[in-house]
């Protein structure tokens, strides 16, 4: 039997919506593990560990092992190890990015630092913000998490990273480097924190924005779901196509 091929799945929209599992995402899980595939689930959200998305994936009825995930936190760490190991960084940002940032060695100060970087939390703060624009003008080097501008809470939208690092942005003057899709950048991390290849993989989203192009360009085969944000007649929109379009990730044979 061929082997299977290695999978890039989105989180929301793909195999969830807020607490609940989409249909037919259990399904597609089992037959992921069944075939012994590489694959995993990807987030722009750098609010969450490994662990805390296992834990809320368990709750939903999915059981994900916490090595499958990959947030943009980790592709956050990865970038930085890359280019300045153990530099200093200011940070504003839940405990998944500051899980990552420490976990890869980076020390965490507002003195001086090399970089600032900007990430999801619920506890935005007009004294942090402040602080970053002056560090930010002073020379540290800018990156955010995602440039995702909402995410959907349980009370409705709330303001997420893109949306603030626009903010900071028009006080600085500096335009940041963002981490998470579109950039190929977070999957081509992904691929190689999986040690799978471009060729043999998929890249399965809601988003023909994010999750689609940035598979596209890639060099992945890209599956596009419609059981999250884009319907099907906004697909002749765009300049470019996924190669399959399927109602729920339970269509996808593995």
């Amino acid at each position: 039997m061929q082997a299977p091929k290695s999978y890039l799945i989105d989180m929301d929209g793909v195999l969830v919506t807020g607490e609940r599992p989409i249909p037919g995402a259990e399904r597609f899980i089992g037959r992921l593990q069944e075939r012994g595939a590489k694959y995993l689930v990807l987030t722009n959200n750098s609010m969450h560990s490994q662990g805390d998305l296992q834990y809320r994936f368990h709750i939903a009825g999915l059981d994900i092992p916490a090595e499958h995930f990959y947030t943009s936190a980790m592709a956050t760490a990865l970038f930085l190890e890359s280019q300045r190991p153990r530099s200093t960084v200011f940070v504003i940002g839940s405990a998944g990015l500051i899980t990552a940032l420490h976990g890869a060695g980076f020390v965490l100060t507002d003195h001086e630092p090399d970089y600032f970087v900007l990430g999801d939390t619920i506890a935005y703060s007009y004294e942090q913000i402040t602080r970053a624009v002056r560090l930010v003008r002073a020379g540290a080097r800018f990156l955010a998490t995602s440039p995702d501008t909402s995410w959907t809470a349980e009370a409705g939208i709330a303001p997420a990273t893109g949306a603030v690092a626009r903010l900071i942005e028009a006080a600085s003057g500096i335009h940041p480097y963002y981490i998470g899709k579109p950039n190929p950048l977070m999957m081509r991390t992904a691929l190689r924190y999986l040690d799978a290849h471009s060729e043999t993989s998929v890249m399965v989203g809601d988003r023909m924005d994010t999750d689609i192009i940035s598979g596209m360009e890639s060099g992945l085969e890209t599956i596009l779901v419609l059981s999250g944000v884009t319907r099907r007649e906004q697909v002749e929109e765009f300049a470019y196509r996924p190669q399959r379009i399927v109602e729920t990730v339970g269509e996808i044979e593995v």
